[in-house]
C-alpha cells in the first residue's frame, strides 16, 4: 500500500496490522480480537526490550509495560492510549471495509485510524525506538486499555489504586489546530444513564386499547422534554449548578481559534441557533450540554409499547460535580412522570471535569518540545469531550499532557473514519521531542 505522504515503512506498516484487528469493545463484543489487539501492544513493548504484561483489571485486558531509563534516578512518565474501537455499523456507509485499512489521497481510512490506534501508535513507536537505541532519559510506563469506548471504569479503578511513582502522563487521544500542535488543558466531565419508563404489564393491541391506555414512548418523550436544552442549547438551571464560566485568559485564546461557525460547517453540522457559532467555545468548553443518544422501544406492528428506554448523557462544565447533576437529572425526570407510569435508571456512570495548569513545568517542557519538533508554536486549548482518566490523574496530582494529532474531519465513531498521514509522522516526531524535553526536568 503506497502512501503519497512520506511515512516511513517501519512506522506505517505496523499500524496497518493493528488496524486490521476488529477490537470493538462496544456491544456486541468479541473477546478474541480484543485479546489480539492487546497482545499486539504487549509484543511491541517486549520486542523493544521493555517489560510488559496483560493485567486483569476486571474487564478487557489492560496492557501495562515499562521501559527503563538510560540513567539512574530518572523521572517516570506514563503514556496512555486505547486499543478498543467503536462498532463500525452501519457498514454500508463505508467506502472501504472498516478493518481493511485503505489510503486514499493523504488520509488513512479505517476504524481506529484516528481514535485511537493511529493517534497512539506514533507515541508508542517513539518510546520503542528510543528504548532500543538506549536514548530514553526517562522511565516510560505504558498503559493501553481496551475499555475506553465503554467509559474506562475498570481502568480508572486500577489507576486510582496504582501506587507506582509517576511524575507526568502523556495522552495521545486529542487533536491539533491546523498544522500547529496543541496541548489540551482539560475536558468536560460527564454523566450517563439509561432511563426506562414503564406504563403497563405488557404491550397491547392499538386497535383494542389505543387512546385508552398510556403509551410508554409517549410518556418517555414527554418527560425528556423537561430536561432538554433550550432553543440556544442552554440547559435549565438545575443542570447548570456549579457553572463558573470561562476565565478571561481562556476567552482571549479563542480569538486565535477557527471561528465556531466555520467548525460547525466543516464538521457537516447545522447551527442550532443564530448564536451557536459565536458561543461555540464557551458552549463546548465551559457549559454543560445534554443529549438523548438513543431511544429504544416498540416495533412496527401496531401495538402500544409498555416500556421505552432512552440513553441520556450530560457533558459537565468545570467545577460541576457528577453526583449532584445526576441526582438533579433523576429528580427532574421522576417529578415529571404521571402517576400511572414508573421509571428506572440503569448503568449510571460519571466523572468530573479535569483541568491542568499550563504553567506546570511538565506542560511548559511539552510545549517547548512540540514547537521544536513540528516547527509551529504549540497552542493551548480545551476539549468539549470527556476522558474519564483525566479525573483520576488530576486527583492523583499527576501533570498530564493531553495531546495528539487528530483533526476535526477525521469522523471518529462514524463511517469512513480517517487520519491524516502527516499526523502519523508528526506524532512520532512530537513523541520523541516530548521524551527528550521531559528528561531535562
Amino acid at each position: 500500500m503506497a502512501a503519497p505522504v512520506d511515512v516511513p515503512k517501519e512506522l506505517l506498516d505496523p499500524l496497518l496490522e493493528w488496524l486490521k484487528i476488529p477490537s470493538v469493545s462496544t456491544d456486541p463484543q468479541d473477546p478474541v480480537p480484543i485479546k489480539e489487539a492487546a497482545e499486539w501492544v504487549r509484543q511491541k513493548v517486549l520486542d523493544a526490550g521493555g517489560a510488559c504484561d496483560l493485567v486483569d483489571a476486571g474487564g478487557n485486558p489492560l496492557v501495562i509495560g515499562t521501559f527503563k531509563a538510560n540513567k539512574p534516578d530518572a523521572k517516570t512518565v506514563l503514556i496512555y492510549g486505547h486499543y478498543d474501537v467503536q462498532d463500525p455499523e452501519p457498514l454500508g456507509l463505508w467506502t472501504t471495509p472498516p478493518f481493511e485499512p485503505a489510503i486514499r489521497g493523504d488520509r488513512l481510512y479505517a476504524r481506529g485510524a484516528s481514535d485511537d490506534k493511529g493517534n497512539f501508535w506514533p507515541l508508542l513507536y517513539s518510546a520503542c525506538e528510543m528504548a532500543k537505541a538506549g536514548e530514553l532519559g526517562i522511565n516510560v510506563r505504558v498503559m493501553c486499555e481496551g475499555e475506553e469506548e465503554r467509559g474506562s471504569r475498570n481502568t480508572n479503578d486500577w489507576l486510582a489504586r496504582d501506587t507506582e511513582p509517576t511524575d507526568a502522563c502523556i495522552i495521545y487521544d486529542s487533536g491539533r489546530m491546523g498544522r500547529a500542535p496543541a496541548i489540551t488543558l482539560g475536558g468536560r466531565g460527564i454523566i450517563t444513564t439509561r432511563v426506562t419508563v414503564r406504563t403497563g404489564e405488557r404491550d397491547l393491541h392499538s386497535g383494542l386499547f389505543g387512546g385508552s391506555v398510556p403509551n410508554a414512548i409517549h410518556e418517555l418523550t414527554r418527560v425528556l422534554t423537561q430536561v432538554l436544552p433550550g432553543p440556544d442549547g442552554t440547559l435549565r438551571e438545575e443542570l447548570r449548578a456549579g457553572v463558573v464560566g470561562a476565565p478571561a485568559v481562556e476567552r482571549e485564546r479563542w480569538s486565535s481559534f477557527v471561528p465556531g461557525d466555520k467548525l460547525i460547517e466543516l464538521a457537516g453540522g447545522t447551527q442550532l441557533s443564530s448564536t451557536s457559532g459565536e458561543r461555540y467555545y464557551e458552549q463546548n468548553f465551559w457549559e454543560p450540554s445534554l443529549d438523548v443518544d438513543e431511544i429504544h422501544s416498540g416495533s412496527p406492528r401496531t401495538v402500544i409499547p409498555c416500556e421505552a428506554t432512552a440513553f441520556v448523557s450530560v457533558r459537565l462544565a468545570p467545577e460541576q460535580h457528577n453526583e449532584d447533576i445526576l441526582s438533579a437529572l433523576k429528580d427532574l425526570i421522576t417529578d415529571a412522570l404521571p402517576g400511572y407510569a414508573s421509571v428506572r435508571f440503569d448503568d449510571d456512570a460519571g466523572c468530573d471535569a479535569a483541568s491542568f495548569d499550563p504553567d506546570d513545568p511538565v506542560l511548559v517542557a511539552a510545549r517547548r518540545g512540540f514547537t521544536r519538533a513540528i516547527g509551529e508554536e504549540c497552542q493551548l486549548m480545551r476539549i468539549g469531550g470527556t476522558l474519564p482518566l483525566l479525573d483520576v490523574l488530576a486527583k492523583r496530582g499527576i501533570p498530564t499532557v493531553l495531546t495528539g494529532f487528530a483533526t476535526l474531519i477525521d469522523n471518529i465513531h462514524g463511517p469512513d473514519e480517517s487520519y491524516p498521514l502527516e499526523s502519523i509522522t508528526m506524532g512520532a516526531a512530537g513523541g520523541r521531542a516530548l521524551f527528550e524535553e521531559l528528561a531535562k526536568l
